[in-house]
């Protein structure tokens, strides 16, 4: 590689989304982010979804000022998404419905209602999937009980970055990683788990081939590079689940660490070789989803999903605070006042988030939080907690210690939750990069046009890329007690 090489990321968040042009050469990978718009749900009479259509508009904005940037020598783009959700095509090619948003109710009691088509113990078998009432699986099992005319004239099933890159390219398959997720796909066998689909009496011809991170899906439609440039662009499957990407580009030396991909969601877990799937995952309720050349064995956590609805809620309120000014607010009180389970399912939908927690308290016999500050740090220091949960059964699971662990994504910028995840697991932290996902993306797309030999290779690119924040244990003093209640809360 003898010169410096252009590349887009297209990084879809639950909250937000960007597109990030990457700059690399032989040892170094730059970053620039290039445009940013907000990714906010439409409330319709037949529920939530998300606005795909502005959506592909801020796609196609990004593309445009890629190319301004580069002077049009963007060699590639690659797309990622959160997991789950999807569109469904007619035969036509076109989008049925609006996609729904994970957090709509319409898949409240569908997961019962698939235990009654199929026991537990099987889907699992069949998927080694982590049971929520989100997944895909129990959103098209909706769909079929309800008896809905879109699932009855779809002709393709597409995942969020699927659809987005059938609108880029025209070719309509799923990739391995975000397939992963739907609790819809078999890892030992590679394939639509045809028995489960038929089970839930979901239409099985509507599911497209898989294909691996890294696939070339081929060159911008001339529709669109008419009128935004790009005509020479590649557009590549990335590992399309964010997760996916962002764990790609952890700098990790060794085997025995763990990782956080911290945002929205918290997902901690390890690099697999093969599905861990057996009695004990199932009832740790854990996952394996696809990875860059491995599986990611690990478990959903809700995140900083907690702060960004109470944020979301006080402004309404008239009170505006920065995620920075919060962070400092709940850094100055008092230490484990409370604990909550973040993963109850007080905590999953929109709404008034600072209310749900302090009713959670009151409803546990503990003390109610009444300040903004106090609000945070408990939903903060059980995140922290939560993940010593899972850190432990992962080590259980696998029979090794692992240390450290490794926090990549937008989460790292809270540095308080990064120390105490140090204080409540005693294990080093090590964070960063805060733009995994997009440095993920990059560098799988530099693989795939083998302008690197490997991931290992492009993991090279990030340590000496980026610089992390280390963060050690450093005050101990009552997280056994606090882990103790969080244990005692656990269903």
């Amino acid at each position: 590689m003898n010169k410096k090489l252009n590349f887009v990321a297209c990084d879809l968040g639950a909250e937000s989304g960007r597109s990030i042009l990457g700059l690399l050469d032989e040892k170094h990978l730059a970053l620039q982010e290039i445009h940013r718009f907000s990714n906010i749900p439409v409330l319709l009479p037949d529920g939530l979804h998300w606005d795909a259509l502005r959506l592909w508009y801020e796609i196609q904005e990004g593309i445009a000022e890629a190319n301004r940037k580069s002077g049009n020598q963007v060699i590639s783009l690659g797309l990622d998404t959160w997991g789950v959700d999807f569109g469904l095509l007619d035969k036509q090619g076109a989008l049925l419905s609006n996609p729904f948003h994970y957090r709509d109710n319409r898949t409240d009691g569908k997961m019962e209602a698939a235990f009654r088509r199929m026991p537990r113990e099987d889907i699992f078998n069949l998927t080694g999937i982590q049971f929520m009432q989100l997944n895909t699986l129990y959103q098209l099992l909706a769909l079929v009980e309800n008896k809905s005319p879109v699932l009855e004239i779809a002709e393709t099933f597409l995942t969020m970055p699927d659809l987005f890159n059938y609108w880029m390219t025209g070719e309509k398959v799923c990739e391995f990683s975000i397939a992963s997720t739907t609790q819809c796909y078999d890892p030992r066998r590679n394939s639509w788990s045809n028995p489960l689909l038929e089970a839930m009496g979901i239409p099985t011809q509507i599911f497209p081939k898989i294909v691996s991170p890294g696939t070339v899906l081929g060159k911008l439609r001339k529709e669109i590079t008419g009128r935004y440039g790009g005509k020479d662009l590649t557009v590549i499957a990335p590992a399309c689940h964010d997760t996916g990407s962002a764990v790609a580009a952890v700098p990790a030396e060794g085997e025995n660490f763990a990782w956080i991909s911290s945002g929205t969601w918290s997902i901690m877990g390890i690099n697999s070789t093969e599905p861990i799937i057996n009695q004990q995952s199932l009832d740790y309720n854990f996952t394996n989803e696809g990875g860059v050349g491995s599986f990611r064995f690990s478990k959903n956590i809700m995140g900083l999903w907690l702060v960004q609805e109470c944020r979301r809620t006080w402004a309404a309120a008239g009170k505006e605070y920065s995620y920075a000014v919060l962070t400092d607010m709940a850094a100055s009180v008092p230490r484990h006042l409370s604990v909550i389970d973040p993963d109850a399912i007080d905590f999953l939908k929109p709404g008034d988030m600072p209310s749900r927690i302090r009713e959670y308290c009151k409803r546990t016999g503990q003390k109610v939080p009444e300040s903004e500050g106090v609000v945070v740090r408990i939903a903060l220091e059980s995140l922290a907690l939560k993940y010593r949960w899972v850190l432990e059964r992962l080590e259980e699971l696998t029979s090794k210690k692992l240390d450290p662990i490794h926090i990549i994504g937008g989460g790292t910028q809270n540095h308080l939750l990064s120390q105490f995840t140090a204080d409540a697991t005693g294990r080093n932290v090590i964070a960063g990069p805060i733009e995994a996902t997009a440095i993920g993306n990059i560098l799988t797309q530099a693989v795939a046009l083998k302008y690197l030999n490997s991931i290992e290779d492009a993991r090279q690119i990030v340590s000496a890329s980026f610089e992390p924040m280390i963060f050690t244990p450093v005050n101990r003093s009552g997280w056994d007690d606090a882990y103790g209640k969080l244990l005692e809360l656990l269903p």
